[in-house]
């Protein structure tokens, strides 16, 4: 087997073991813990509450697990076992010119790894978010979507594809920087568009009604000098009964929207302690610093898959004869999620990093008691875990465990 073959397979190898091993680390961490719940949460979260979130992060875990194994025997055949060649033999024996044969690749890798992740999405929509009484979808709203989604991939998805092949192929030495700002104005324009075109194809959106509501939030965004263009409630009880809330878009097209799920279970007072969270996000800049970081990291594998396209050992390694830039580029997004697996727990540090001053920020802008009271009732009804394994969470938790997110909320309290 070539060098770099060999490299690949123990970083894919080690990669796979380490998050097995986190996995089966955190259902024995959780079940461990679960006839007890914690001290700081005992006058709130019932046992029964407590066990059904153990036993919920337990399904969930294992199901991971399936998926790891699954994944990483996929990319295992496309690579190794002759995959990716014999598509791009087939897609060859189709189209004639270079560019609608790396479509055809793209395409055909896009419905193969669709295909073998479908029966996943399968069980954990009708049996693992059925059982646990979250799932409203039914059949034929889950096709739908799922159509919706396979359109949409294939309407922004190839036109992008088909205009970074034909970079790589004709824009000469500097087609990755060429590619990236394309790769940007892409990626603005999806923001922009999100709100307006995109999301509505998905839920219906409607003014909040509730005028105490309405008039409490309108007063926090006076307060904090924030401007949106709309305080929206979205349908997200059509498909689940976990609730959120989020910002979408930029600019003057900014919307908060509000999961009608939320607004049903938390006061107030609670909303408006959460939303000055999100408010703090926005407020600190987290959103543009995280886009920021996204278009430097997507600049140095653009840069970086130049210079892998050009070396025979990447293609040999991985037992693809054929030497094409869709190849290329299919090549490198499978290979690169094993040797970046290792950073993984430094960007859920900078994510959590964020999520606690985001709650800092809402502690001085609205009520850290609502926040905190507002957080145990969404942790209890979406049945998180209060006890996560402390090694998988700081690998994987893009927020802070329940346990020190209260506490630091608590303090941020004392001190006001």
């Amino acid at each position: 087997m070539p060098t770099f073959g060999f490299a690949f397979l123990l970083v894919l190898s080690f990669a796979t073991v380490l998050r097995l091993w986190l996995g089966v680390r955190n259902i024995s961490h959780v079940q461990a813990h679960r006839n007890a719940v914690p001290a700081q949460f005992s006058s709130d979260v019932s046992l029964d509450a407590h066990q059904r979130a153990a036993d919920y992060t337990s399904a969930k875990t294992r199901l991971a697990l399936l998926s790891i194994v699954i994944d990483t025997a996929l990319v295992v055949w496309l690579t190794f076992g002759g995959g990716v060649q014999r598509m791009y033999e087939a897609a060859s024996s189709w189209f004639d010119g270079e560019i609608a044969r790396g479509l055809a690749l793209i395409g055909l890798v896009s419905i193969v790894t669709t295909l073998v992740e479908l029966p996943l999405g399968l069980y954990r929509t009708f049996r693992i978010e059925e059982r646990f009484g979250f799932n409203k979808m039914t059949a034929r709203l889950y096709w739908i979507d799922f159509a919706k989604n396979a359109a949409l991939a294939a309407a922004l998805g190839l036109p992008l594809a088909a205009c970074v092949l034909w970079l790589m192929q004709a824009a000469g030495a500097y087609w990755w920087l060429y590619a990236w700002c394309v790769w940007i104005v892409f990626n603005l324009i999806m923001l922009a568009a999100y709100p307006t075109w995109i999301a509505p194809l998905f839920n219906r959106f409607s003014p909040m009604q509730d005028p105490d509501l309405k008039q409490r939030v309108e007063q926090l965004l006076h307060r904090c000098g924030f401007k949106v263009k709309g305080l929206v409630v979205m349908d997200g009880s059509r498909r689940s009964s976990h609730g959120n809330a989020y910002f979408t878009g930029f600019g003057k097209s900014k919307r908060i929207v509000f999961f009608d799920t939320l607004l049903s279970r938390l006061t107030p007072p609670e909303v408006e302690a959460v939303l000055a969270h999100e408010l703090g996000h926005f407020r600190l800049r987290h959103v543009v610093k995280r886009i920021v970081w996204i278009f430097l990291g997507s600049l140095v594998f653009l840069w970086l898959l130049d210079f892998v396209m050009q070396q025979d050992w990447f293609y040999a390694g991985l037992n693809v004869e054929a030497r094409s830039t869709a190849i290329a580029l299919v090549l490198f997004f499978l290979v690169v999620p094993s040797f970046t697996f290792l950073l993984q727990p430094l960007l859920s540090s900078y994510s959590r990093k964020h999520e606690f001053e985001a709650d800092h920020y809402a502690a001085k802008n609205a009520s850290a008691r609502d926040l905190v009271s507002a957080l145990v009732k969404l942790y209890k009804d979406n049945a998180s875990t209060l006890t996560p394994d402390p090694l998988h969470s700081a690998f994987y938790d893009s927020h802070p465990p329940a346990l020190a997110r209260i506490a630091r909320l608590q303090e941020a309290r004392q001190g006001v």
